[in-house]
């Protein structure tokens, strides 16, 4: 269970806009839904196999308190992590406790109904994906090296030039920059759209598989296997 909630940690709370997740579990499936607190991506994972510890609804707020938790030098080693129950069988949290059993700690989960009033994330039904290709680690770097020379833009636009994607940061009025992300896309975009340069970029950053995907409909996806978990980040475009 500490590699998963490593891992659970390691791609929601680290790309500084997530600290509160619902989870869904059922002996077959383990998912996993979020939303920024600046509502700029909506998470939607589940993992590879189901965490058996994880079967119930309920939320986990505070993830920096986890995270910090996970990491202390007394819980790496032969501690014993173990879901604590209400009488009514629902998760009420984590129990932690070190090798020796003399030092304690105790994370507590968001009640079911609780979560569920709290985190409502919007669905993307029916998105038709027009561009869907593996990001290039070069590409991430480039993507990374423009938006620091032009960190005044908060978003950058996404265009298709004969089969290239581009990114542009600013316009004719301002100090701007572009380049091609990646070459040999099969469709084009109708229209120029924008999403923010951090978001995008903290998710790049995260460890695993991706897959990008963009829609003219108005949405980004980039999808992060870790190997225990996949991890579908969704982005509405932004008004420029």
């Amino acid at each position: 269970m500490r590699d998963c909630l490593l891992d659970l940690v390691g791609h929601t709370l680290d790309l500084g806009c997530i600290d509160l997740i619902k989870i869904v579990g059922t002996a077959d499936k383990t998912s996993v839904v979020g939303l920024a607190t600046d509502l700029s991506v909506v998470l939607d994972a589940r993992f590879h196999d189901p965490v058996a510890e994880f079967v119930g609804t309920f939320g986990m707020p505070n993830l920096a308190k986890l995270k910090i938790l996970l990491n202390l030098p007394e819980y790496k080693e032969n501690a014993k992590l173990a879901i604590k129950k209400q009488a009514s069988g629902d998760l009420e949290g984590i129990d932690f406790e070190n090798a020796a059993g003399d030092f304690r700690n105790s994370y507590r989960f968001m009640a079911s109904q609780i979560i569920t009033d709290k985190l409502k994330t919007p669905k993307f039904n029916g998105v038709n994906w027009h561009i869907e290709f593996e990001p290039a680690a070069a590409a991430i770097l480039r993507l990374r090296m423009q938006s620091q020379a032009n960190s005044e833009q908060a978003n950058f636009q996404v265009k298709t030039d004969n089969g290239d994607l581009k990114f542009f940061f600013g316009d004719h009025s301002t100090h701007a920059g572009n380049f091609v992300f990646h070459s040999g896309v099969k469709n084009s975009l109708k229209r120029p759209l924008s999403w923010p340069a951090v978001q995008v970029m903290s998710i790049l950053a995260l460890s695993g598989n991706k897959i990008m995907r963009i829609s003219d409909d108005g949405a980004m996806q980039i999808t992060v296997d870790s190997g225990i978990a996949v991890y579908d980040y969704t982005l509405p475009a932004q008004s420029k």
